[in-house]
């Protein structure tokens, strides 16, 4: 395959990954191919449809490796799903009756794009195959090289998501702050939100790390500095049942005792009975152009501690999300080399013609591979049964919840 033109595009919601995966495929590119033009298409599919986007210059391509340093996304993010054209009408993305995979598909003819690389969760890498079916059907080739990006780390079937790790840290690092919170009244009550609409890794994870900062701290007991009451006295998954009535239980008790209670809370959890309660209120309940219920709207933390405050005596609740703090973080040193291997990976796949999404197959080993897009899925849970997060139940005091 004779490469001239590639894309780049970033998409959905942020990860600490975006930044330097936009670097390591510009820099790949300038090692390995330096005549090959790179375009950078704004805020994803949204410029892809608006015909908005950049030509990554010569300066650009020297300095690429700046992009390690920063969070975010230097090209700019949307969501934006283009077999959605109801949506994409209502937003002014498209023309009424228009067909949003044509008008893609158009810019990329127009713009003489050979490969396209998506850097974004299975909705992004999806909708991508969606639009190369598209192109190959109306006689144009174009080799779509995905990279999955999602903090939730819930892409089937790879192994590690971009930007995870870092994710997970982030979400630790701002506990250390907000768990500070305990002691500015008597009874406190904190619920810390983390992002995880079905997959509770990113909950999990950032307990661990927490807690293994935890392990690292000196105490003064006899001031009022203890462990017991910095640490974590409750998490909750999506994959995980929550009887309310014995959590509230064995809480108050913590409560009695220590003075305050911790939470870890992933957003994805209770969803279903969130969803139900304003179902049978009348309410609508809020959804985005993927048909995702928005979690920001229906609140699951606020949900929680509603429910907890009364029956543990709480006299004070705090309820903060790390979710935008950990996301836009800049990709630590762990997931750095993960993102350098796939993006040298990705584009020797490019290069080859090899189309898919780049990552460590599950289903094959562990294998790093360029994965066919039809295996690729959304929704993989989080297990349960793990040794390391059965171990970190029990030492918070919930042994029988890891095993369900």
């Amino acid at each position: 395959m004779s490469v001239t033109r590639v894309a780049l595009l970033t998409a959905g919601g942020f990860a600490p990954c975006l930044s330097a995966a936009v670097g390591g495929l510009i820099q790949r590119y300038t090692d390995l191919a330096p005549d090959v033009e790179i375009v950078a298409y704004q805020h994803g599919y949204w410029g892809l449809l608006q015909g908005k986007s950049v030509i990554v210059t010569p300066q650009a391509r020297a300095l690429a490796g700046r992009l390690d340093d920063f969070g975010g996304s230097p090209i700019g993010n949307s969501r934006v799903k283009l077999t959605n054209a109801a949506d994409l009408v209502k937003r002014g993305l498209v023309e009424p009756g228009a067909d949003p995979l044509e008008v893609a598909a158009h810019q990329l003819r127009r713009d003489r794009i050979d490969v396209l690389h998506t850097i974004g969760g299975d909705d992004t890498n999806t909708t991508a195959a969606d639009l190369a079916s598209y192109l190959e059907g109306h006689g144009h080739s174009l080799a779509v090289v995905g990279l999955p990006k999602t903090i939730d780390n819930d892409i089937i079937p790879i192994r590690q998501s971009l930007g995870a790790w870092t994710a997970a840290e982030q979400a630790s690092v701002y506990a250390q702050n907000i768990i500070g919170e305990h002691r500015s009244g008597p009874r406190m009550l904190i619920v810390h939100e983390v992002m995880g609409r079905g997959c509770g890794w990113l909950t999990a994870q950032a307990a661990a790390d927490y807690r293994a900062w935890l392990a690292h701290q000196q105490w003064n007991p006899d001031i009022g500095l203890t462990r017991e009451r910095w640490d974590i006295h409750a998490i909750y998954l999506p994959e995980i049942a929550i009887d309310i009535d014995a959590e509230a239980e064995r809480l108050t008790e913590v409560m009695d005792r220590v003075g305050n209670v911790n939470i870890f809370l992933s957003e994805g959890a209770g969803v279903s009975e969130i969803v139900r309660e304003m179902a049978e209120a009348g309410d609508s309940v809020p959804h985005d152009p993927f048909g995702h219920v928005q979690l920001d709207k229906v609140n699951p933390g606020k949900w929680f501690a509603r429910r907890f405050a009364a029956r543990l005596g709480a006299q004070k609740t705090m309820v903060q999300k790390s979710g935008y703090f950990s996301r836009s973080a800049k990709a630590n040193q762990r997931d750095l080399l993960l993102i350098r291997s796939m993006t040298d990976y990705a584009v020797q796949c490019a290069l080859a013609g090899e189309p898919g999404v780049i990552g460590h197959d599950e289903e094959n080993g562990g294998r790093l591979a360029s994965i066919a897009f039809p295996r690729i899925a959304g929704g993989k849970r989080f297990d349960v049964n793990q040794q390391w997060f059965a171990q970190l139940m029990f030492e918070t005091g919930q042994p029988w919840m890891a095993s369900q």
